[in-house]
C-alpha cells in the first residue's frame, strides 16, 4: 500500500485546520506557506474533503476553511478514503488462491484499523512541531 501526495497533503491540511479549530477559518496560503507547499496543489485537495463534510469553506476578506467537526470525530482512514479511495494493501487478490493471501488479507486489517481509530487529535498530539511552528508526522 502506497499513500500518494494526495492523502499525506490531504492529512497535512486536516491537520493544519485541527490545530485552528474553534478559531475561525484558516486560508489555504497560510498552510501552503508553513508546509512549503503548491498553493494549487492544495486547493485540487479541499473539493472532496468539504463534498465529504470534513471541512468547510468560508467565503470573505478573512476565509478560508475550517473542519466542519471536531478533530477527535475525524480519523486518518476518512481521509484516506476520501482521498485515495479503498484501502487495499495488495490489489487484485479477491477470488485468487495465493497462498499469501491470507496474510495480505490481515495487513490490510490491521492498517484499516490503525488508520481508523487514528484520530486527527491523535496526530496533532504525536506530530512533532518544527521551527516553523507547524505540524510534520509521517505515515
Amino acid at each position: 500500500m502506497k499513500i500518494s501526495t494526495k492523502g499525506r497533503y490531504g492529512l497535512t491540511i486536516v491537520v493544519e485546520l485541527g490545530s485552528k479549530f474553534g478559531e475561525g477559518p484558516v486560508p489555504l496560503r497560510k498552510i501552503a506557506e508553513e508546509q512549503k507547499l503548491s498553493e494549487a496543489y492544495l486547493e485540487q485537495l479541499i473539493p472532496p474533503l468539504r463534498n465529504s463534510g470534513i471541512v468547510k469553506s468560508v467565503r470573505g476578506a478573512y476565509g478560508g476553511y475550517m473542519l466542519a467537526k471536531p478533530p477527535t470525530e475525524i480519523t486518518a482512514g476518512d481521509v484516506i478514503r476520501i482521498l485515495e479511495g479503498p484501502i487495499q494493501v495488495v490489489e487484485g487478490l479477491e477470488g485468487s488462491d495465493i497462498p499469501q493471501q491470507e496474510l495480505w488479507k490481515r495487513i490490510g486489517e490491521a492498517v484499516r484499523s490503525v488508520l481508523d481509530t487514528t484520530t486527527i487529535e491523535d496526530l496533532m498530539k504525536s506530530g512533532e512541531k518544527d521551527e516553523r511552528d507547524s505540524y510534520m508526522f509521517y505515515i
